[in-house]
């Protein structure tokens, strides 16, 4: 009975709020909020200018949800993988068939490639793919007219920063190139003479799949606002499973899960309100990436997620209006 009235004890006593009050919320009985995943890659070129705005103005989207590698120059670039080659055409364009990695050119050096040229389509089109040839000697300015070129979290932050769009950055560089990351990210983050009047620290949750990366951030930089890593997110759940969340220290502000882990083979459903209510009870936010059928879609707005990282935002906007939430 001593066992049972303690673990009763441990599991029911509140919990130390990871932060007061956490912009990536949503109240009880609210829709989850549309974050759009690599700026919705199943609509246009992903992580383009291109690909931003249209989410924002034709899906309803509440966050851009967005990678970040670092370039030669040290400026911060929007791209999911370490090499350039799965969405430019750098290959036609330098001649050979090699790894292009980001970290080898500068930022003007890039603006030379087309970010849209490997998109296909929902159709199987490729309609970027012939944008602008090769040798063509106003390359720059075409990709640019066309939203298509490289950008950096500076011109991401300049043209949404007076809207009340939410931000999703993970930092992919590890080692001494994803600390100095977090270093020229925080800097910007508290640039208040280039962002007046706008917090922008406190609409920005940042995440990294490095432990080392995720421990940097957290000693160096305590005041803005963390997304869990993998490690951090595999022990919250963990303590939840045991019901033991008295014992979770997490200071991260937002869970982002998958809906299933694989451990050992052993598949484990993560769309539990179970664990929702209890990330809640600690004012953290619980996100989940990344989902594109309907069915899961559902189920989540169902168990009360907070926001959906989707590819395909203009399918949860049906979604949520099929189930009478109001986008307006």
């Amino acid at each position: 009975m001593i066992l049972v009235a303690f673990w009763v004890a441990i599991a029911i006593i509140p919990p130390k709020k990871a932060i007061e009050e956490n912009p990536f919320l949503v109240a009880k009985g609210e829709r989850p909020m549309i974050a759009a995943h690599r700026g919705g890659k199943n609509l246009n070129p992903e992580n383009t200018m291109l690909a931003f705005d249209y989410a924002i103005n034709n899906c309803h989207v509440d966050i851009l949800e967005l990678d970040l590698c670092l370039t030669k120059d040290e400026r911060l670039v929007a791209i999911h993988d370490f090499t350039i080659n799965a969405c430019s055409d750098a290959e036609e364009v330098l001649g050979e068939k090699k790894d292009y990695y980001v970290a080898d050119f500068t930022l003007e050096e890039l603006r030379e490639f087309n970010f849209g040229a490997k998109f296909t389509d929902r159709s199987g089109n490729r309609s970027y793919a012939d944008l602008v040839a090769p040798a063509d000697e106003n390359r720059k300015e075409i990709i640019r007219a066309a939203k298509l070129n490289i950008v950096t979290i500076e011109e991401i932050f300049d043209a949404y920063y007076d809207t009340d769009l939410l931000f999703i950055i993970e930092i992919k560089n590890d080692g001494d190139q994803g600390k100095r990351a977090a270093d020229i990210l925080h800097s910007l983050l508290t640039d208040n003479e280039r962002y007046p009047e706008s917090d922008l620290s406190r609409r920005v949750v940042i995440g990294t799949f490095h432990d080392e990366i995720e421990q940097y951030l957290r000693e160096r930089y305590p005041g803005i606002l963390r997304g869990a890593s993998v490690g951090e997110a595999a022990r919250f759940i963990l303590t939840q499973m045991f019901g033991v969340n008295l014992f979770d220290r997490s200071s991260f502000v937002c869970l982002q899960i998958p809906v299933a882990y694989d451990v050992y083979g052993v598949k484990l459903n993560l769309v539990r309100q179970t664990y929702i209510r209890r990330a809640h009870r600690r004012n953290i936010a619980v996100q989940y990436w990344t989902v594109n059928d309907e069915d899961t879609m559902r189920k989540l707005i169902k168990a009360g997620a907070d926001a959906i990282m989707t590819d395909d935002p203009d399918v949860l906007c049906e979604v949520l209006i099929d189930m009478g939430y109001d986008l307006d």
